[in-house]
Parts: structure tokens; C-alpha cells; sequence
């Protein structure tokens, strides 16, 4: 390996974008190799005044181009599979955003994959692992002090949902983040899932079901529920109180600055997730790095990705038809035994 660990950033949107920004120059220990999208003009944006890197139309002459040892995969989640199983036949470490595959047939292909290849190589996006409120609030839970963990409840509001935004996409692509969440903080699986609508916000698009309330079940006995609304209108919040046997603790309150202005004080609300979890996206990708050039990774793995597809796929059948639905997971292969959630 050499000695910046050279990255091909698949996907130059939003955040692809950012991700080759922060390789560039938020994090020590890489550097931006390749960058690849389909619409090369906005790859050229992206990877400007980067010394050394190549642009790219097509995501499998990224992971060929010189210099290529580690693949950050931020394209839209239809393309992941195709990528994932490219980077794994060329035994190139992945950190992938999520949906690691949004439908679980593909995220299973993924973990078979990796699972033949005997060896972890994928990481999957969930940064909230990475946020330093959401680390203590593991840490509390993890460490008994306030008693078995009964119920989580969650909160997650965006400004606004973008075009096409679709009334299941508020669970397989919001609520997503819910889902990994609440098993890596209770160590337990999403059983069944329950969707109740109210009647529908008069700020969101016409026939989008927003706000929902999302109800989850666990192994360990456990309740989650979680509010999702996608365009409340006054900006980005993510919430998470778990209530245990002696006690609660909640992450998602640290404000940050406090205005005051004519008369009255208040807390910045931070405007989408790329402020609210910037130092969340930072941790992860250095951490991806620094495990990476170790040859040991870290993280949320395949495994994890697929288990989120799998229960948002439940969960967007719950909102279809109104039912209690049931999460069925398939058996887990042996290399992800050892890993936790």
C-alpha cells in the first residue's frame, strides 16, 4: 500500500461531492485517486484542483485507473451492487453509503459475495455510529447503568423532501438510518414493523404521506418508534431517547451555537444532514481509512447493510397494507458472527 491510501470516489452528487472534499482535505492518510459519474462534467467539478486524479464516465474503469486501492461508493443505490461485487472481484476495500442495496435480494448477493471471499472488505455509511452524542448514548446503554433498555424513540425531520421523493422512500431511505441505529445501540434484530399515518402535512407535495409513525419490534423485547417528517419546514433534527429499567438518556440536543438578536435567544437548527452529521462523516471516513491501510476493517459491515434493507422492505409493505409486518431475515454467514451490530 502506498503511502496515501489513493481512493476512486464513485457518484460526484451531493455526496460524492463532499466525500472527495473531505479525502482531499479533511482527513490524513489518502488521497482522491479517481472520481467517476456518469456525467463526467460534474466528476470535473468535483475532483478540481486535485493533483493526480482521473475523471471517469464509468465506474469500473475508476477502480482500473493507477494509483486505485480503495473504493468510496457514493452513487445513487441502484448502481451499489454492481460496484460492490466489481470492487470485491478486484479485492478492493469499499465503503459504501447507504442503502448498501435497497432491496434485500441484492444486499444478500452482497453478503454472499464477501462471505465466499472469506474476508470483510465492505464497510456500509451509517454515520450516525460516528456522531459523538449517538458514541455516548451507546456507551450509557452498553455500560447497564440505567437497566435494561425498554423502549427507543426516535426523531428525524428534514426542511423539506426533494423532487420524486416517494411516501416509501421515507422508510427505506430516511428511516434506514433509524433501523441500523437502533440495533447497533440495543444489540438486538428489528422483528416487525407497524406504519401509522396521520392525515398527511399541508406542506408536504400532494400525495406524500408525511408525516409518518414508524413502530418497530426487537428480539430482545424491545420498542422503537420513530417520527419521521420530511418536510417540517424549519429545518434538520435527528432525535434518540432510549428509556431503560432506572432511567433515560437522549442524544440530538446539542444545539450548538445560541443566537441572540432583538430581544430573544435561540438555537441555530441546522439545515440538512451534511451540517447536523459533519463531524459524524469525518470520524467514519477516517476511521475507514485508517482501518483500511491497517488491512483490518471496522465499522457497519455488509451484513448490517443488508439487515436494513431487509426490514425498510418490511416496513414499506407495513405502509402498503396498514399490518403488522413481520421482518424475516436470512440466516447469518458465519464471518459476520463475530461482529456485532
Amino acid at each position: 500500500m502506498s503511502e496515501l491510501l489513493g481512493v476512486a470516489v464513485l457518484g460526484a452528487g451531493h455526496m460524492g461531492a463532499d466525500h472527495v472534499r473531505r479525502l482531499d482535505r479533511g482527513v490524513s492518510g489518502a488521497r482522491v485517486a479517481a472520481v467517476a459519474d456518469p456525467d463526467t462534467a460534474r466528476a470535473k467539478e468535483a475532483a478540481a484542483g486535485i493533483d493526480g486524479v482521473t475523471v471517469h464516465a464509468d465506474a469500473e474503469a475508476a477502480l482500473d485507473a493507477p494509483g486505485v486501492e480503495a473504493v468510496l461508493i457514493a452513487s445513487p443505490g441502484p448502481a451499489h451492487e454492481e460496484a460492490l461485487l466489481a470492487a470485491f472481484a478486484r479485492g478492493l476495500p469499499v465503503l459504501c453509503e447507504k442503502p448498501m442495496v435497497p432491496d434485500s435480494e441484492g444486499a444478500l448477493r452482497v453478503v454472499e459475495a464477501e462471505a465466499r471471499g472469506g474476508r470483510r472488505l465492505a464497510q456500509v455509511g451509517f454515520m450516525r455510529r460516528y456522531d459523538a452524542e449517538y458514541r455516548r448514548l451507546k456507551r450509557v446503554l452498553d455500560d447497564g447503568r440505567l437497566g435494561r433498555p425498554l423502549m427507543l424513540h426516535c426523531v428525524h425531520r428534514n426542511v423539506s423532501s426533494p423532487p420524486g421523493f416517494t411516501s416509501a422512500m421515507l422508510i427505506d431511505s430516511s428511516v434506514s438510518h433509524e433501523i441500523d441505529a437502533a440495533r447497533w445501540l440495543l444489540g438486538q434484530e428489528l422483528t416487525a414493523v407497524t406504519v401509522l399515518r396521520p392525515r398527511p402535512s399541508g406542506g408536504a407535495p400532494q400525495g406524500l404521506l408525511d408525516p409518518q409513525f414508524v413502530l418497530f419490534e426487537t428480539d430482545g423485547g424491545a420498542l422503537v418508534d420513530v417520527e419521521i417528517f420530511v418536510n417540517c419546514g424549519f429545518g434538520y433534527q435527528v432525535r434518540c431517547e432510549a428509556v431503560c429499567e432506572h432511567g433515560s438518556a437522549r442524544a440530538g440536543d446539542n444545539h450548538g451555537l445560541l443566537l441572540t438578536t432583538a430581544g430573544t435567544a435561540g438555537a441555530e437548527v441546522p439545515q440538512d444532514y451534511l451540517v447536523r452529521f459533519a463531524d459524524a462523516y469525518d470520524r467514519e471516513v477516517q476511521a475507514w481509512v485508517d482501518a483500511t491501510r491497517q488491512g483490518r476493517p471496522t465499522g457497519p459491515t455488509a451484513w448490517d447493510g443488508y439487515a436494513a434493507s431487509a426490514v425498510a422492505e418490511a416496513g414499506v409493505r407495513a405502509l402498503e397494507s396498514g399490518l403488522r409486518t413481520p421482518v424475516d431475515l436470512a440466516p447469518r454467514p458465519a464471518l459476520y458472527t463475530d461482529t456485532g451490530r
